[in-house]
């Protein structure tokens, strides 16, 4: 299989070829492996897993920890959402590598959410807050798996996908800068946040500035000399060291203070927050189950099983839920922290079982030391790790392909930004939705013709002047399926067309229809109808079975008779230029 790196905005990049050369020639030397050979290799397995589950502990938990302080919750809330959901994903999901925790995504999500829920900022009733939200994720992707809609994932487009991540970057790269400088600001609104931050540059607490950029050179130097490095592990513990060694908290650099020792407790979900949360976890769901899909799917080799979304959604929901009463926050799979896994050899979620190993080790005994690390590291965390949400080559490629598409990136960006980040959801979704219907709503309609010299069919168009076409017929094929909000435009270019040739004989091509809707229909019968009064023949060619089942339900094939509905293009022209010239 190979390895890839999945950048956050979902991009799959290929790295090197990451191959297990003495296995697969076993497999081809021996086919039937025997007991002592399957030993073997399950061995082999469980070591490459525990490599890979220890090495994605230095990349997951620090980034846990980082994405608690984006949703505004404390950073022990980053640790229960690497235990308990990833437990919960592992023993159910169909991805055998795909790493759940918390995101990027997520935690900007979440934040908004419980800022509006919780808008004093009381640390228990935010606890409750996030139990209720967490709890109500699991809930919708549970019920959407009832429901079997693991198609909602394709919803949101590629081109408008990556203008709300995009968003979504700048969104906490602003959020996160005031505690990178040392200043505090009242969160507005994204451009009066970015105006405050500019009024209190002059603010800056110059220590506190110093931690971050130390930390934002390990993270950025040890990325760049070693991929898939355990570089936010270093930075963190540098961060904890350096805190503990200078006593930074005693010259002001504010650190993350008491994180309380041991398993989470019990946490129950507050009804009464329901109806204030519902709208908020849609989205997040949404976007959970997106990135998790996604980050599946890149990473699945080809030998794996393939991924099941109704399956996934189940594992995320139960996982989500799971977690809301250990007071974890919303949490889908990480791309990076997945790629992690699988450059690193993990074949199957044994490797995320001793991730979340880990993290309850960590929340049993290294509490007290993760109480001395500075807001600053975590801040230069989460900054270096959202940037890579904004890719201008993914905004380039988009524009140089699609300007129109090009257009809803910026738009979907943009959305984001002035509405907010759930606000921003809605965008996204409703921009999709507009591209898709703008697509089918207009249709192309081509005029085919003949080559010359050659049985050859194919649109008419100026890069090929010679082709034929005949005297007296029309051959007309439209692309797509028919229906209400297309019908109409596809009349009009048929009716131009009839009007500019003023043909004997209108062959509607039919093979590239493959549904036709009552609208559809109806106007297809009053276009025969008005054809026959303007002395033009129609004849109905190359219908699918479904098309051809509508069509004679409604009467029309009876009106046509098989004289006037032909197999294809070809045995159109062959019956056409049978006719006599007077008919």
């Amino acid at each position: 299989m190979d390895a890839c790196r999945i950048d956050d905005n979902g991009q799959q990049k290929q790295l090197w070829p990451f191959k297990f050369p003495q296995q697969l020639e076993t497999s081809r030397m021996n086919p039937h492996p025997t007991a002592a050979e399957a030993t073997q290799s399950s061995t082999k397995g469980l070591r490459f897993d525990l490599v890979a589950g220890l090495t994605a502990t230095a990349v997951v938990l620090p980034k846990a920890m980082a994405y608690a302080t984006v949703a505004g919750l404390p950073v022990a809330v980053g640790l229960y959402t690497a235990f308990i959901p990833m437990i919960i994903y592992a023993l159910l999901g169909s991805s055998r590598v795909l790493s759940v925790s918390s995101t990027t995504t997520l935690g900007i999500l979440a934040g908004t959410q419980l800022g509006l829920a919780v808008p004093d900022g009381d640390p228990g009733k935010l606890i409750t807050a996030v139990a209720t939200l967490t709890a109500l994720v699991g809930v919708l992707l549970m019920l959407a798996a009832l429901l079997r809609l693991g198609f909602v994932a394709n919803f949101i487009s590629t081109p408008v996908l990556t203008g709300f991540k995009a968003g979504i970057a700048l969104v906490i790269v602003l959020d996160q800068l005031p505690k990178l400088l040392g200043i505090h600001i009242t969160k507005q609104g994204f451009l009066r946040d970015l105006f405050s931050v500019a009024h209190h540059v002059p603010e800056t607490s110059l220590i506190t500035l110093a931690v971050a950029a130390m930390t934002l050179l390990v993270l950025i130097g040890m990325e760049r000399l070693w991929p898939h490095s355990p570089a936010p592990l270093v930075a963190v513990g540098g961060g904890i060291t350096a805190s503990w060694f200078f006593g930074l908290h005693a010259l002001g650099v504010s650190t993350v203070g008491l994180i309380p020792q041991g398993f989470p407790s019990l946490t129950l979900p507050d009804l009464a927050l329901i109806e204030q949360l519902v709208p908020g976890a849609l989205g997040i769901a949404l976007m959970s189950f997106t990135e998790s899909i996604a980050a599946g799917r890149a990473f699945a080799g080809s030998a794996e099983p393939p991924i099941n979304a109704n399956r996934e959604l189940i594992a995320l929901g139960a996982a989500n839920f799971g977690g809301a009463l250990f007071g974890a926050m919303p949490a889908g799979g990480g791309t990076t922290q997945t790629a992690v896994v699988r450059a690193a050899g993990g074949r199957s979620q044994k490797a995320s079982l001793v991730t979340a190993s880990v993290a309850g080790a960590t929340m049993l005994l290294l509490s007290p030391l993760l109480g001395l690390l500075p807001h600053a590291t975590l801040a230069a965390v989460v900054i270096v790790y959202s940037v890579g949400l904004i890719q201008p080559t993914e905004f380039l490629a988009i524009r140089k392909v699609r300007t129109m598409e090009f257009s809803w990136a910026i738009v979907a960006c943009l959305g984001v930004l002035f509405f907010g980040t759930l606000k921003g959801i809605v965008v996204a979704i409703i921009l999709s939705m507009l591209a898709l219907s703008s697509q089918t709503a207009h249709p192309r309609v081509y005029v085919i013709v003949r080559k010359r010299g050659a049985d050859v069919l194919r649109p008419l168009s100026p890069e090929h002047p010679d082709d034929e076409s005949f005297d007296g017929l029309l051959i007309v094929r439209p692309e797509g399926r028919m229906f209400f909000a297309n019908v109409q435009q596809i009349a009009d270019q048929i009716k131009a067309l009839i009007a500019q040739n003023k043909p004997r004989v209108l062959a509607l091509d039919m093979s590239r229809v493959p549904d036709i809707e009552y609208s559809a229909l109806q106007m297809l019968m009053e276009r025969e109808k008005r054809a026959t009064e303007q002395g033009a023949t129609l004849w109905l060619v190359g219908l699918n079975p479904s098309v051809l089942e509508v069509v004679r339900r409604s009467g029309l094939a009876d009106r046509l008779g098989r004289e006037r509905m032909l197999f294809n293009v070809r045995a159109a022209i062959e019956r056409y230029q049978t006719l006599p010239a007077d008919s």
